[in-house]
């Protein structure tokens, strides 16, 4: 996790996301971090764009808090039918007795 705000912090500031500098910002930190984690970290982020990562990122938590919201209306909407036809079935059964 560290590792993850390091690079952020590095690419916020506008500074190259290499072993050097992200060891500095892990030391500044206290944070105890393996070489070989941070090796891995640069080697993935190669050629990548930072920017383009973030902005798939948050459309895609955008998304999920919206489609979570649908799935409540529809339920909501299920259940609201269900309790229309039970009402139905309530006042058809009155008038059944009144002429049963």
């Amino acid at each position: 996790m560290e590792l993850m705000y390091a690079t952020l912090l590095l690419h916020s500031a506008g500074k190259e996301i290499n072993e050097e500098n992200l060891k500095k910002v892990l030391d500044a930190a206290g944070a105890k971090v393996e070489e070989g984690m941070i090796k891995a970290v640069v080697a993935a982020l190669e050629g990548k764009n930072i920017d383009e990562i973030l902005e798939k990122a948050t459309l895609v938590a955008a998304a999920a808090p919206a489609a979570a919201g649908e799935e409540e209306k529809k339920e909501e909407e299920k259940k609201e039918e269900e309790a229309e036809e039970k009402k139905a079935e309530e006042a058809a059964a009155g008038l059944a007795a009144l002429f049963g």
